[in-house]
């Protein structure tokens, strides 16, 4: 466990993003393997399926994840006052949300699937794979939650190593598996959906079985197993506006993925293939603002505000440096790694492009991600919607704006990317200077 309220923040910040990146990528090639493994053994279409689903699979699992961020964060704020006891129950209360709200999500988003993909102009070639793939992600909403909730909490508690073991393990098990459905049981999209459940499902079960072993405030005494009233408000009212941030998010990207499945398969195969390679670039600005949204929380709980600014300031540093390194990558080996998803020339061609295109913008990415860390560590709950509603006006108007002038016609969809992250990450500058002067 790392206490962030002494020390070099840059040397804390690093220590805690480190092993939470290498984590956060090992989660994310649970997706890229079966994206990988289905378009190379299968083809394109089969990996456009996948694709599919990827704003849907996101909504449902958006309102569950920022329940679980807000039980983190509250724990982050009594673990830097010293209440073990505090920080023991807001565990066992969190743990409640985490098992009520993924049962009811994944009930209501099992029946909803079909019809949503539907709405969203799903390719008539694709639409039956992409509805069986997505009803097993809704199964395995309360299975992946387990290891969202324990993650949560020991990031919380200053410990990122633990949650990284065991995703590598679980990553290596889902590709074993995603090649035994897919290449040798010929099981196809679904094959790789069941592959994706079972590794998660063992991923969470065995980290959520470590953290009780081995981690003091998960030993927990009849009097820490209780419902807290006061808590499950506090995680409740910054949970909430923090799912409606993410959910809103990803009501915005079915709105762009609707316009993205009226240029058709090919299309929507290089608009997967892209997504995949940008979550990879997201993870060293999820994970770095991560970082400083528990450096916030705990040295908001301990009244050292100036302290918490400078780490703000450090992040944005490290932020842009690693920017700077990633634009000329991505414009110069686009084709490179558009390739490893699928052999279609096609489909590469439009990736690569696509990928030079809405890497000028990184930096805006980037923005949003400290901006948020900061926020959501100092318990700003107005900020998760004013981002998520930013979010949701961009990617419904500016797709659908950009696609229909006939010289931009298709590469608008990745042109619009950018420029909402242009349009989140001013907003969120804005929200955190106001929020400086008011609360920090």
């Amino acid at each position: 466990m790392i206490n962030m309220t002494e020390g070099s923040p840059v040397r804390l910040l690093l220590t805690f993003s480190v092993p939470m990146l290498n984590g956060n990528i090992f989660q994310q090639l649970y997706n890229l393997a079966d994206s990988v493994i289905v378009g190379q053994l299968i083809g394109a279409h089969a990996l456009a399926a996948i694709g599919a689903t990827g704003s849907v699979t996101f909504f449902f699992f958006a309102l569950c994840n920022g329940i679980g961020t807000g039980g983190g964060i509250i724990t982050s704020h009594f673990f830097g006052e010293g209440n073990d006891e505090k920080v023991k129950v807001c565990i066992v209360n969190t743990a409640f949300i985490m098992v009520l709200v993924p049962l009811v999500i994944g009930t209501v988003a099992f029946f909803t699937t079909k019809p949503l993909l539907v709405f969203l102009k799903t390719p008539e070639s694709i639409l039956d794979e992409a509805a069986a793939y997505m009803k097993i992600m809704c199964c395995a909403l309360p299975l992946i939650s387990i290891y969202n909730f324990v993650s949560s909490m020991l990031r919380a508690l200053g410990d990122s190593k633990t949650p990284l073991y065991f995703l590598i393990f679980s990553c290596i098990l889902n590709v074993i598996l995603d090649i035994i459905f897919v290449y040798f049981l010929h099981q196809g999209v679904v094959g790789a959906g069941i592959a994706t459940l079972i590794a998660n499902f063992v991923c969470g079960l065995l980290c959520l079985t470590f953290a009780f072993k081995t981690n003091p405030y998960f030993k927990l005494h009849k009097k820490d197993v209780r419902l807290d009233a006061n808590i499950l408000w506090k995680c409740t009212r910054l949970g909430v506006p923090i799912s409606l941030q993410f959910s809103l998010i990803a009501i915005s990207c079915m709105a762009l993925q609707r316009v993205v499945n009226n240029f058709g398969p090919v299309t929507v195969a290089a608009f997967t293939a892209t997504s995949r390679i940008e979550q990879l670039i997201h993870q060293p600005y999820q994970t770095l603002g991560a970082a400083l949204s528990t450096f916030s929380g705990q040295n908001f709980g301990a009244k050292k505000k100036d302290r918490l600014i400078l780490g703000y300031r450090k992040s944005m540093l490290m932020m842009t440096i690693f920017t700077l390194v990633m634009i000329p990558i991505i414009q110069i080996f686009g084709n490179g790694v558009t390739r490893v998803f699928v052999k279609d020339a096609e489909v590469i061609s439009m990736g690569a492009q696509a990928l030079r295109i809405s890497s000028w913008f990184y930096i805006f990415l980037g923005l949003i991600y400290m901006v948020r860390g900061v926020l959501n560590g100092v318990g700003d709950a107005t900020f998760s919607l004013i981002n998520g509603i930013t979010e949701v006006i961009g990617r419904f108007t500016v797709p659908i704006a950009l696609t229909s002038i006939a010289a931009i016609g298709v590469w608008g969809i990745w042109w619009s990317v950018g420029i909402v992250w242009f349009l989140s990450g001013f907003t969120a500058y804005l929200r955190y200077l106001w929020v400086k002067n008011k609360k920090i």
